[in-house]
């Protein structure tokens, strides 16, 4: 079936066709690696994994790029607050940020560039601007001449002059236009730097993802991906200077952002204490429920987080793998179906809610009927998105780690003797004593089950 997705550019939803169907591009900005990321930083690697996992079953190849911005100003900072060299600040976080986006089920990019590691093609597509006069040089600094592109200001829909006003855009003696962005910067000797023709220095933000962009997917790609908050200046700078210094042609065909997410209402800020980092989440909770949550609203769409969201997503895990757990004795012996309305949704512009829903159908199908299809039907729907991947017992025994197993057996063949002796006083008691230690029991026909209490 198609895939239609709304292209932020154009302002409407449009069927997706790549360039080359034989080999689809698709580029998503990544972090700048100075600290842990917050909880919304993950909406996108999240939201968009699920589109590269929908890709690939539509086309032979997806080559997919998450970049890592490892020279930054914040970088600087933070490797002098802390008295270190830049390298062991980027190399941490940027390890740091694999690991938890591994914990949220995140696929990794085929490619990862590093800016340090563009600095060549950065320096490249810097003078190409300069040759074709769309940037200039003042006081060591290159910086792009917004008015040579009567573009600027197509994707966010605003007059220049408007986003200009209405943004943190620095204003400096030596830019010609307050809106003219910087592509390169002098760097003084206590930060990095690199020689290049116009001062020993560094690159810009936004010069870095065009740069990597096309060195690695070519000058024009089919889908670009962020979140809503680099749409201005962040992606408007990038389609400016990639099309200038690429000859017209076209940056990317479909740009794609995602909304943000707020805490219980209000925006996610410093300042107001309630940024949540992705780090401290994933041992607070299960990955699997904080990635549902992730999914569970439109991407395009604000997205509010509360603890009892989470508790609602962990408890709806629960419920899918109880089925699963229920159904172990039952053998798949086909490959996992991909469910048609499951895909469909998916296909409408990446509607999560809706293949969400279809997969609690699923589940309940499952429950009622035991078969075979049923519960291929289900995995095959869980793995489109990402969830669904364990064990139930795993599911069930998270964080046993930390619980006496011999004990809690134990406790149980007490019950089981007290309930033969007809002794309910007693077995209700070592059920209280289980419930203490975080241990849900679970009777059935097949004996009683036991479980760690959801968080």
């Amino acid at each position: 079936m198609p895939i239609s997705l709304y292209n932020s550019l154009t302002r409407r939803t449009e069927p997706f066709v790549p360039a080359d169907p034989a080999r689809v591009t698709m580029y998503l900005c990544g972090p700048t690696v100075y600290n842990y990321v917050h909880i919304g930083n993950a909406r996108g690697p999240v939201v968009f994994d699920v589109l590269v996992r929908l890709l690939h079953r539509h086309y032979p190849q997806v080559v997919y790029a998450r970049n890592i911005t490892d020279v930054d100003d914040k970088i600087n900072t933070a490797a002098q607050q802390q008295g270190v060299p830049i390298g062991t600040i980027t190399e941490r976080f940027a390890r740091a940020y694999r690991e938890d986006m591994a914990g949220l089920g995140v696929t990794p990019p085929d490619i990862e560039p590093h800016a340090t590691a563009h600095i060549g093609p950065i320096i490249a597509m810097i003078e190409n601007l300069l040759q074709s006069g769309h940037a200039y040089v003042a006081e060591g600094h290159v910086l792009f001449d917004v008015g040579s592109f009567p573009a600027y200001g197509e994707l966010s829909g605003r007059d220049p002059d408007e986003l200009i006003a209405g943004s943190r855009v620095e204003v400096a003696p030596y830019k010609r236009s307050p809106g003219d962005f910087v592509l390169w910067k002098p760097s003084t000797p206590e930060l990095p730097g690199w020689d290049s023709p116009w001062s020993h220095g560094r690159p810009g933000w936004h010069i870095e993802c065009s740069a990597m962009s096309a060195a690695h997917l070519g000058e024009t790609i089919d889908i670009h991906a962020g979140g809503i908050d680099l749409l201005f200046p962040h992606h408007e700078n990038e389609i400016a200077q990639s099309t200038c210094a690429h000859g017209g042609k076209v940056f990317a065909r479909w740009w794609m952002h995602n909304g943000m997410l707020t805490f219980d209402g209000r925006k996610m800020s410093k300042s107001l204490g309630n940024v949540l980092l992705v780090h401290e989440l994933l041992k607070q909770h299960p990955a699997e429920a904080l990635r549902l949550r992730l999914l569970s609203g439109h991407y395009r769409q604000p997205l509010d987080w509360s603890d009892g969201a989470i508790a609602q997503a962990t408890s709806t895990l629960d419920g899918w793998y109880r089925v699963l757990r229920d159904m172990a004795d039952v053998e798949l012996t086909t490959p996992l179906p991909i469910p048609e309305r499951m895909e469909a949704a998916l296909c409408d512009d990446l509607n999560t809610p809706q293949a969400l829903a279809e997969l609690s159908v699923l589940a309940d199908a499952a429950r009622q009927s035991g078969s075979a299809e049923a519960k291929a039907a289900l995995l095959g729907g869980g793995a489109l998105l990402g969830l669904l991947q364990q064990a139930p017992e795993a599911w069930f025994r998270r964080g046993e780690s930390a619980i006496d197993e011999a004990h809690i057996e134990d406790l149980l063949q007490q019950r089981r003797a007290a309930r033969a002796a007809r002794d309910f006083a007693r077995a209700d008691a070592i059920r209280d004593e289980l419930t203490a230690l975080g241990i849900a029991i679970e009777d059935s026909a097949q004996g009683t089950r036991w479980s760690v209490l959801s968080s």
